[in-house]
């Protein structure tokens, strides 16, 4: 789903499915930035209560199929099927829809795999992203033409402070569809719609200033019904949850179904403008059960798309039981014990002047947490060096490893301060 665009920035991986960063005193949150709670399934050790509901084609939305890490389930025979027939039962399909975890680096790696056996089949292969903003299309032109540098694009595309999930998820991706001359398409909507909240002592006051949402044609009961079971199954603070179903409800869904008939269109015209087959990467939360941004392209355009879905598997299970029409295609893969990258947990204030980076609350979560950050501390320095703006500092950020620390010189109330952050060397 959409990134926050009016939240405070985040660095490292934000909004996995079980934290939601919340500031206990005043926080604006605006729609986007909760519906991408429910974007990607979880890959830790726990199910996505998701992947049961019953929801989807009619002719199997009460079946469910077992799953095993490595095996690809088709919805249609119910049966485990090879990936090379997948691959082939989508030779003449001009949509080929890939979920993903943002966070889970065996999921970027599955769609790697399948873009790389799609373009052997067919070279006139084209790939949508949600993750980069359609604002930004010429920047990621520059740099699949060779012309921009990773850090150059990452800073000029403001890749942390408009996606934030770390680039080493995507890197590959990226450099293969550059390397083959495969055309890089940004799929992100142009529209920004909120609907905003604010808590204090843990409870949820009025909102204010809210923005008049656009009006939609309804969308097909499923689509409303996913979402709200997925947020009644979330594990969003309660006093939040409650806010959300009670009075955002609606302003959240009908932003959803905008931002994602935003992108249909868009990925409609690469198709139709460049006569390729589109393969698109979006959260898997958009395609879930053929609904969503799934039933938009296949409405809109009146051709077939086809989707494949990943699940993690926990270790301590040899298969889990989904709903035989979570996806056209299930993939089953080893969940994993931490992300590939550390989450590094602070969040930054858009202010004035954008060489002033002010941390915007107390970290709740990631490597910051527990530490002595507070909100407005200014940002002197991290290890020796001073950052002109916050991309600049994200993306140093996200070189830190996992056993790595980084020593951050503040300024708090007039007063100079030294936190050492640090990433655990071991899987928590």
């Amino acid at each position: 789903m959409t990134r926050p665009r009016n939240l405070a920035i985040m660095a490292g991986n934000r909004y996995r499915k079980k934290r939601m960063p919340m500031s206990r005193y005043v926080k604006l949150v605006s729609v986007p930035a909760l519906a991408l709670v429910f974007s990607a399934l979880s890959f830790g050790q726990e199910i996505d209560p998701r992947f049961r509901f019953a929801l989807g084609d009619p002719r199997f939305k009460d079946q469910t199929v077992e799953v095993a890490p490595g095996q690809i389930i088709s919805m249609e025979s119910g049966k485990p099927v090879p990936f090379e027939t997948m691959i082939r039962d989508t030779r003449q399909v001009p949509f080929i829809l890939v979920g993903e975890a943002h966070d889970s680096l065996p999921a970027h790696d599955l769609q790697a795999r399948i873009i790389r056996a799609l373009f052997e089949q067919d070279p006139r292969l084209a790939i949508g992203l949600e993750m980069v903003p359609a604002a930004r299309q010429d920047i990621l032109t520059k740099w699949s033409l060779g012309r921009l540098t990773e850090e150059e694009f990452l800073r000029q595309g403001r890749w942390y402070t408009t996606w934030g999930f770390h680039f080493g998820y995507y890197r590959e991706i990226f450099a293969f569809g550059r390397d083959r001359g495969m055309p890089l398409r940004a799929l992100d909507s142009p529209r920004v719609v909120d609907a905003q909240f604010r808590m204090r002592d843990g409870k949820v006051l009025p909102g204010e200033g809210k923005p008049a949402v656009p009006k939609l044609d309804p969308a097909e009961e499923e689509d409303r019904l996913l979402l709200r079971k997925s947020l009644e199954s979330s594990d969003m603070p309660a006093a939040i949850k409650g806010a959300v179903l009670e009075t955002m409800f609606e302003d959240l869904y009908r932003a959803q179904a905008a931002r994602e008939a935003d992108m249909a269109a868009l990925a409609i015209q690469v198709q139709k403008r460049e006569a390729r087959k589109v393969v698109v990467l979006i959260g898997a939360g958009h395609l879930m059960f053929g609904l969503g941004f799934h039933r938009l392209v296949r409405e809109a355009s009146g051709l077939p798309a086809k989707s494949v879905v990943a699940v993690g598997i926990p270790e301590s299970r040899p298969s889990i039981t989904v709903s035989r029409t979570l996806a056209d295609y299930i993939v089953g893969i080893a969940a994993e014990k931490r992300p590939a990258y550390p989450e590094i947990g602070l969040a930054f204030k858009p202010v004035p002047d954008p060489s002033k980076l002010v941390i915007a609350n107390k970290p709740t979560q990631g490597a910051a947490r527990g530490l002595d950050f507070e909100e407005n501390d200014l940002v002197l320095s991290v290890d020796g060096r001073t950052f002109s703006d916050v991309d600049e500092l994200l993306i140093y950020l996200a070189g830190i490893p996992w056993g790595g620390e980084a020593r951050f010189r503040l300024l708090r109330h007039g007063v100079e301060r030294t936190v050492i952050l640090k990433t655990a060397a071991d899987p928590e």
